[in-house]
């Protein structure tokens, strides 16, 4: 009998693809790719375990993944278990005291390890901060703290994540960050997101989310924008293209590509592997917003 009769369908398809992929991974091995990690594919097992599968993988091939974290969904699970009522004000979490010891306790405490632990558990190497960590992150309060204490970020210090990255692990960092007197923000996850791909001078910032990507028309999934420039995705918040809950992610991506990030990606978390596929294939599965036209078939 032939040896080739003993290889499956699925073995073969598994090694081409894997074989397809080799540029995009001779490509990023070494570059650094901030990923945004929330949504329905933190909340869904499925998704989460396709997630730390990508991401474990991503460091294998020699890319260096960090990851940021919100945790909204268990942060309100605690709260009403607590009986302190949440509060929102133009999409923003009104943070008192009270309510900031419990995001502290969910961030930090539970849902960072919950990363690490899923990230540890498919052989990869994870390593879970918070913003307060080796100066990583520091706060500025937003507005005129009437929000309470949700925070800014007022500056970004990564150099504590160099030898966690130069030796494989992946950093997965909480959005929590003191400000200059030591007292802890709550910081949107988006923003600690963009700052830091921009501090670390990133390959690509990827936003994991609930839709598509950027679309011309809310209310049709089907017109997805694949790719714009930086001048076009400002101009679609001025046409009001862009609107509601998309506009921080857009203007998260814009400035972090006005800091020197190469690519920001907004892609749809509800899909298996859409960090792999966003990353390692030409169609991608988002939208790619780069600084340059020139760079948007790269």
């Amino acid at each position: 009998m032939s040896p080739d009769r003993h290889i499956s369908s699925e073995d073969t398809l598994r090694v081409s693809v894997l074989s397809e992929a080799l540029p995009y991974i001779q490509r990023f091995a070494g570059r650094r790719i901030v990923i945004k990690y929330g949504g329905a594919a933190m909340v869904r097992e499925d998704l989460r375990d396709a997630v730390f599968r990508d991401l474990a993988l991503l460091a294998c091939v020699g890319v260096q993944p960090v990851v940021v974290h919100g945790g909204g969904p268990e942060i309100n699970q605690w709260l009403e278990k607590l009986a302190i009522e949440p509060r929102f004000q133009d999409g923003l979490r009104v943070t008192c005291p009270d309510t900031m010891d419990v995001v502290e306790m969910v961030l930090v405490g539970r849902v960072n390890k919950q990363i690490v632990n899923g990230l540890n558990r498919v052989g990869g190497r994870a390593v879970g901060l918070s913003g307060s960590d080796g100066g990583l992150v520091q706060a500025r309060t937003m507005g005129d703290g009437t929000l309470g204490v949700v925070g800014d970020v007022a500056r970004v210090d990564p150099s504590v994540l160099s030898p966690l990255l130069a030796s494989g692990y992946i950093p997965v960092i909480s959005s929590v960050a003191p400000n200059a007197d030591g007292l802890a923000h709550n910081i949107n996850a988006d923003t600690v997101a963009g700052e830091l791909a921009a501090a670390l001078q990133a390959e690509k910032l990827i936003l994991l989310t609930d839709t598509p990507g950027i679309l011309r028309d809310r209310n049709a999934p089907t017109s997805l924008i694949r790719q714009l420039s930086l001048s076009e995705a400002r101009q679609l918040i001025t046409d009001g293209v862009v609107e509601g809950g998309m506009t921080p992610k857009t203007e998260c991506c814009i400035r972090a590509l006005a800091q020197g990030v190469k690519a920001a990606h907004i892609i749809d978390g509800r899909v298996a592997h859409s960090l792999l596929l966003e990353v390692f294939t030409n169609a991608g599965i988002g939208t790619m917003v780069v600084g340059s036209p020139g760079l948007l078939h790269a």
